[in-house]
Order: C-alpha cells, then sequence, then structure tokens
C-alpha cells in the first residue's frame, strides 16, 4: 500500500512539472528575456594589441560587448548564444579589468572581468616567411658546390675504358 501511494504522488509530480513546461517556455521570448548570462572570455588573460573571443547566453537579438578605454564596441551576434570578437588597444593599460554585455532586447547588463598583459603578443604562424639570411645562403651555397665536385671526383674515378676503340 505504501509504495502505491509512493508510485501515485511520484507520477502526479511529474505529470505536474511536464505539463507546465511548455507554458513556461511559451512566455519566455527568444534568448530567455532574463538578460546576459554565462559569459565568458577567451583566453582570459590577453596582450595588448590582441584579440579576445566573448560570448554570452540570453541575448536572442544581439548585444553589444564594451569595456571603457580597452576596445571600441562589438556587437554580439543573434542566437541563443552569442559570439563578438573585440580586438584589445594597443594602448590600454595592463591590469584587471571589467567588460560590459548589455543585449539589444532589454536594459540588464551583465560584466564579466579579464586581464590586459603588458607588451606585445606573439608573432606565431610566421616562421618560413622569412627568407634566409646572408650568411645563410652563402654557407647553402657552398655545401651545394662541395657535393658537386664531390660527385665530379667520384664520376672521375670510377670511369671505365670504353672497349672496341684503339
Amino acid at each position: 500500500m505504501r509504495v502505491l501511494r509512493a508510485l501515485t504522488v511520484t507520477a502526479a509530480a511529474c505529470a505536474a512539472i511536464g505539463l507546465s513546461a511548455p507554458f513556461t517556455s511559451a512566455s519566455t521570448p527568444l534568448g530567455g528575456g532574463g538578460g546576459p548570462s554565462n559569459i565568458s572570455v577567451n583566453p582570459y588573460a590577453v596582450h595588448q594589441g590582441s584579440t579576445m573571443q566573448v560570448s554570452a547566453s540570453g541575448c536572442g537579438h544581439g548585444g553589444t560587448v564594451t569595456s571603457h578605454g580597452n576596445f571600441p564596441p562589438a556587437n554580439l551576434s543573434a542566437g541563443s548564444i552569442g559570439f563578438a570578437t573585440v580586438r584589445i588597444f594597443n594602448h590600454a593599460s595592463p591590469g584587471h579589468h571589467t567588460l560590459s554585455v548589455k543585449c539589444n532586447d532589454n536594459s540588464l547588463v551583465a560584466t564579466h572581468r579579464f586581464t590586459i598583459l603588458e607588451g606585445n603578443p606573439s608573432q606565431g604562424g610566421i616562421g618560413g616567411s622569412f627568407g634566409p639570411s646572408t650568411a645563410e645562403t652563402a654557407m647553402g651555397a657552398g655545401l651545394v658546390g662541395a657535393a658537386a665536385l664531390g660527385a665530379g671526383a667520384h664520376v672521375l674515378r670510377r670511369r671505365r675504358p670504353v672497349r672496341g676503340r684503339v
């Protein structure tokens, strides 16, 4: 009898939750309508002059990402999770800073912290785009010349006399 009562209460609770879910999702606008939330930055620590990816949920119709004096305002894309790429100013002051995300469809503002590192970012991906120096070119030409001389000497020493000629 106790098991039957527990199953009945559990079934009634599940039915109440299951029937109320469509009503709550139908009454909230696209993106939740609760303003920006779940803000993240990648990378958290960024060099002056570098770019940083910002993402936020809750702005179904897009929004704006700002940070006073650190980068120009950027547009947050529309959707369940919006994205924006911001470029940190070369003259931005190093240290901990705060960025703000404001949705286009409401006036709520959310903030998130990030760090600006001093100095220029690394120049990744340029290895091989610079030509060899004069010294490297001279050494390479010398090695090719030495190999040609060695091959010529080998051929001359292994030469066989041609038969049939007097």
